[in-house]
């Protein structure tokens, strides 16, 4: 097996800002895993967010246990994993997620009204970008872990070298 070396939080930044659906993969409360496709948008600040109803398995999934991964990409034989903590922002911040999703989705903002429709922002602290072309190359970032305490200004910025 490939030893993984490391990728840059732009890298892992550009390769989800070109994509728009990946699968999620939550555990029920019988601690099964169900994993499902979604459309997603990613901020500058690497905040994954989707929609889902509460028809879903997901949705009760989320809310029980915040731990989620995600895969992205199969096309070229790349594609990008991660682990991460969800929650369902309110407030300013739910706002500002649901703007920016629309932008990334304007059909979706009828969805917004669905009974049952809820917005998730999947914050991934664990990457691993995985190409399957020869010479095969598998690249990790790690990214400090959100604990549900107040986020720190500009933290993925501050990865980048910005202020």
């Amino acid at each position: 097996m490939t030893q993984p070396t490391e990728i840059s939080a732009s890298s892992v930044l550009a390769f989800l800002q070109a994509r728009r659906l990946g699968v999620i993969a939550s555990c029920s409360l019988g601690a099964v895993p169900e994993a499902a496709l979604v459309n997603f948008a990613v901020t500058q600040d690497l905040e994954i967010v989707f929609e889902t109803t509460t028809a879903t398995r997901k949705f009760p999934n989320l809310k029980h246990n915040p731990r989620a991964d995600m895969v992205i990409g199969w096309e070229n034989g790349q594609t990008m994993q991660c682990s991460g903590t969800v929650d369902e922002p309110e407030g300013r911040d739910a706002d500002r997620l649901r703007a920016f999703y629309f932008g990334v989705f304007p059909g979706a903002a009828s969805h917004e009204h669905w009974p049952g429709n809820s917005y998730f922002r999947l914050r991934p602290f664990w990457f691993r970008f995985s190409d399957y072309n020869q010479p095969r190359r598998v690249c990790e970032l790690e990214l400090p872990r959100h604990d549900g305490a107040a986020r720190q200004a500009n933290w993925f910025g501050a990865l980048l070298g910005q202020p």
